[in-house]
């Protein structure tokens, strides 16, 4: 049987690329041995530890909630599971779902 892989959606790429850096360089600035940590992260496979995250924020110029948003919004849903209609019509009114980084 197949594992089910789940993507973990985030902005990583974008803001990497407004802030004009390569996986190279932002491989060199968290002093990691390779680019494939980067890429999985960005690809959604996996996160990047706490410490890790903080350094994406600080470089990025913003804030950890913002490189995963739509993740956040999905974990609001499935804390207060009551609540989702409600949230949910809240994040479309005051939070666009297209948000650009």
């Amino acid at each position: 049987m197949k594992r089910r892989v789940i993507k973990i959606p985030n902005s990583l790429k974008e803001h990497r690329k407004l802030m004009g850096y390569s996986q190279s360089g932002v491989m060199r600035k968290l002093k990691l041995k390779s680019t494939a940590m980067i890429s999985r992260w960005e690809k959604g496979e996996i996160m990047p530890s706490s410490d890790n995250l903080l350094k994406l924020s600080l470089l990025y110029k913003t804030l950890v909630n913002e490189l995963y948003f739509e993740r956040g919004k999905e974990l609001l849903i499935e804390l207060f599971p009551d609540e989702a209609e409600r949230l949910k019509e809240n994040l479309k009114r005051d939070l666009p779902t297209d948000r650009a980084p």
